[in-house]
């Protein structure tokens, strides 16, 4: 397989994810599985996402396998593994502001095994990473992509995962916009989406 081919493939298999992710998390496919899941259906979509997010990692890495890293100085590689270690952070610590319980999927489980119930969206966050942009997940996310394309198969994985992540953001948009109504559409008019660039919401 030459090398053009195997960007192609490995193009297709983010091209994949992105659909599967996209018709899962619909409402006809909510519809058909929930019930049949029920509580389990947020765990097992997550589960799923994982499983194929690994398997297109595995497989680009092993199609664009052998390729030498970029000729880069010293110090822009140090900048760019800078650069992922700060997406790494501020994903993690975005995370914190989330009841990942729910996100996941495990507290739907522990729910209904105590015959309680909570809405299955949380609030709308607006504070902390949020008060910056709209999407701080999304924004670590970004930094560790770039920050670790250093060679052909980091550079193909930071392209295509941030078109994926450019197109589902749409799609988040336009849920997110359904979900909170004008309490979102004022929020989105005050902060960005992933560059904090007008500063800290007030």
């Amino acid at each position: 397989m030459t090398s053009i081919e195997a960007h192609i493939v490995y193009a297709l298999a983010w091209l994949s994810f992105g659909l599967g992710h996209s018709v899962l998390a619909g409402a006809p496919a909510r519809h058909r599985l929930a019930p049949a899941l029920g509580p389990y259906y947020r765990i097992a979509y997550n589960g799923f996402a994982g499983v194929h997010l690994a398997a297109i990692w595995l497989a680009g890495h092993w199609l664009l396998a052998g390729a030498a890293p970029f000729a880069l100085p010293e110090a822009a590689r140090t900048g760019l593994y800078g650069v992922s270690i700060l997406g790494l952070v501020i994903l993690l610590l975005a995370a914190r502001g989330y009841d990942l319980g729910r996100f996941i999927g495990t507290t739907q489980i522990r729910n209904r095994r105590r015959g309680t119930t909570e809405p299955e969206d949380e609030p709308l966050h607006t504070g902390g990473f949020h008060a910056w942009v709209r999407h701080p997940l999304y924004a670590g996310v970004y930094l560790m992509l770039w920050g670790n394309a250093q060679d052909p198969f980091g550079l193909a994985t930071a392209i295509w995962a941030s078109a994926y992540l450019a197109v589902g953001t749409m799609f988040e948009e336009r849920r997110l916009l359904k979900l909170y109504g004008e309490a979102y559409r004022s929020y989105r008019a005050r902060v960005p989406a992933i560059i904090p660039w007008r500063g800290k919401a007030v």
